[in-house]
């Protein structure tokens, strides 16, 4: 290793800085880039992303299209494909390799079709022939619907299945032509044209099932979007899956998603219908019945007034009259008879009242009533002061120093009637008085402990 020249500074990367610094220069000096090869390798992961080598006969390049764009790529692409991809060119650092980061991606020799599309689809809007205008409003009840399609392929059995679920009333009239090929624009023109003469149906069903852009070309002819709008029937088409658009398309009256959807755009369903017969049978009875209702008010009207007209209306009028002011007379004297009633009860007891015997009554009952309750307090104050006096006793006794003598102690006394305590506040010679709990004595010191 030579030695480093002195005064020149070193610069040092981390790799990780270098990768950057490299990824950098490559994306900010090639813009996406249109690369043509066939594809190796193919691994689709959990995460729904697409890795793959696009290589040929002299190199190879690592590559990935992540989720969010290769949704859109149908069919799958597989290994031994050949491919043409817009991609950017980057690298990627954990493994510091070369990479496309795919943007698009279709079959080889695809872009001459889709140019071929869009010139084609330009041509016709120029025309007009895509105009809103010429759109035509499919039938609400169709009888006879017509059918162009494969007779052998699935998307018949589709139309068939949702016909039968949504609108089994409907006639079919089938015209069975090739859906993919060279024979197949000039029979589906043909289709287009005869089927309305031989079978007077209400719309057609234009439809195949899903496929890659060559198969389903035979839809983006200019023949058979020129014969589209030159039937005299509505025509839906239903070609190939959602994303998959077409120039017969564009060019139908109702473009449907699928051949399913296509059927069912075509066709009310009948539940619905039968859920609308009823609503419409519920509101005829109701408004029937409200007819009904409305005539048998005027009818009643009608005859109430004949009633009034009736010359035995006036005299039952008046007799009804008579009975009420017979019934307000009656009603009268009542009221008056029973106000006089209240009067002479209201005087009885106030006599009642000032009469003195019931008043001596009264005074002898609240004079026997306070008797009894003197009784009854003197009783409880006798018995609460003999209780008092019982207790105040036996804490005298209990504090009485001769109680304490009568149980086996002794009171002893100095010559000068002195409480002993102390062994020490006397001398030998001395004398003491000794009391029992009957009678005492005298006694001389001998000795003292």
């Amino acid at each position: 290793m030579s030695a480093q020249p002195s005064g020149t500074a070193r610069t040092v990367y981390a790799v990780s800085e270098l990768a950057d610094i490299l990824r950098g220069l490559i994306e900010d000096s090639l813009p996406s880039v249109w690369v043509s090869g066939e594809i190796s390798n193919f691994s689709r992961p959990a995460s729904g992303h697409w890795y793959f080598t696009l290589k040929d006969d002299r190199a190879q390049l690592r590559c990935a299209m992540f989720k969010n764009v290769n949704y859109y790529v149908r069919p799958q692409p597989k290994d031994g494909d050949a491919v043409l991809v817009r991609a950017k060119v980057g690298i990627y650092p954990a493994r510091g390799e070369l990479q496309l980061i795919v943007e698009h991606l279709e079959a080889a020799g695809t872009g001459a079709l889709l140019r071929a599309f869009e010139q084609l689809k330009a041509k016709l809007a120029a025309e007009g022939l895509f105009d809103a205008a010429l759109k035509r409003p499919l039938p609400k009840l169709p009888r006879r619907i017509g059918i162009i399609t494969s007779g052998t392929g699935a998307a018949l059995q589709d139309i068939l299945n949702a016909l039968r679920r949504r609108w089994p009333l409907a006639e079919v009239a089938l015209y069975p032509v090739p859906v993919q090929g060279k024979e197949a624009p000039p029979a589906i023109i043909r289709a287009l044209r005869e089927l309305p003469v031989r079978a007077p149906v209400d719309v057609i069903l234009l439809a195949r099932g899903g496929g890659s852009l060559e198969d389903l070309w035979a839809f983006n002819d200019e023949g058979v979007a020129r014969a589209i709008r030159a039937c005299p029937v509505p025509v839906v088409s239903g070609v190939g899956h959602e994303i998959d658009f077409t120039i017969a398309d564009f060019a139908a009256d109702v473009r449907a998603a699928t051949p399913t959807a296509a059927a069912e755009l075509a066709t009310p369903d009948i539940g619905e219908r039968y859920a609308q017969v009823d609503t419409l049978d519920i509101a005829l009875i109701t408004l029937t019945r409200r007819r009904l209702l409305a005539l048998r008010e005027r009818l009643m009207q009608l005859s109430a007034r004949v009633q009034t007209l009736h010359p035995g209306r006036r005299l039952h009028e008046r007799a009804q009259r008579l009975d009420e002011l017979d019934e307000r007379l009656r009603h009268a004297m009542r009221g008056r008879l029973a106000s006089k009633r209240d009067v002479l009860l209201r005087a009885c007891r106030r006599f009642d009242t000032a009469a003195p015997l019931p008043k001596l009554l009264a005074r002898r009952e609240r004079v026997a009533m306070l008797a009894s309750r003197l009784r009854l307090q003197g009783r409880n104050l006798l018995t609460d002061r003999s209780s008092r006096l019982r207790q105040a006793e036996a804490l005298l006794n209990s504090l009485n120093p001769s109680a304490v003598l009568e149980r086996g102690y002794a009171l002893a006394l100095s010559a000068d009637g002195r409480v002993l305590r102390d062994a020490a506040a006397v001398a030998a010679g001395e004398r003491v008085t000794i009391r029992l709990g009957r009678g005492g004595f005298d006694a001389d010191i001998v000795e003292t402990r």
